[in-house]
């Protein structure tokens, strides 16, 4: 099994979990980045740093992601792209993009996306906390055990 992590906007709390969580169960975990990062110093984790350019890194997940695995990001196009193709997918703060939610889940980002470009809406994503984290915990546990007995 492997987890694919869109590495330029995830969370470094949630990296680090996804990690620890492949150190135990024993599955590889592949950091894809429009820019260079730090890989952490674990064989089970590789870094591939795609070529600049718009969407290079969704594209490339999107390649290279199958079925039966699982891919971390917050885009919610992207996520639209990998559940059409079979892929699990999951935000870091715990919520699973499907079928059944993707698209609610475009309209509310196009929805949003529009009201800030208006100037009817400012700011982003709130601070990343322990809330958060233990969400993205259980749903990462609930999702890898699924994926894990096909």
């Amino acid at each position: 099994m492997r987890v694919w992590i869109d590495a330029d906007a995830c969370p470094r709390a949630a990296k680090d979990l996804v990690i620890k969580f492949a150190l135990k169960r024993k599955f590889e975990v592949v950091l894809v980045a429009g820019q260079s990062q730090v890989k952490p110093a674990f064989a089970c984790v590789r870094l591939v740093v795609v070529p600049s350019g718009p969407d290079a890194a969704d594209d490339y997940l999107v390649e290279n992601a199958v079925p039966g695995e699982l891919v971390i990001c917050s885009d919610v196009p992207l996520a639209d792209r990998l559940v059409k193709k079979g892929v699990a997918a999951l935000d870091p703060r715990g919520r699973e993009f499907d079928e059944r939610n993707m698209g609610e889940r475009l309209a509310v980002r196009n929805l949003l996306t529009d009201l800030r470009d208006q100037g009817q809406m400012g700011g982003g994503q709130a601070a990343y906390g322990d809330r958060e984290r233990q969400a993205f915990s259980n749903s990462l546990d609930r999702l890898l055990t699924k994926l894990s007995r096909g």
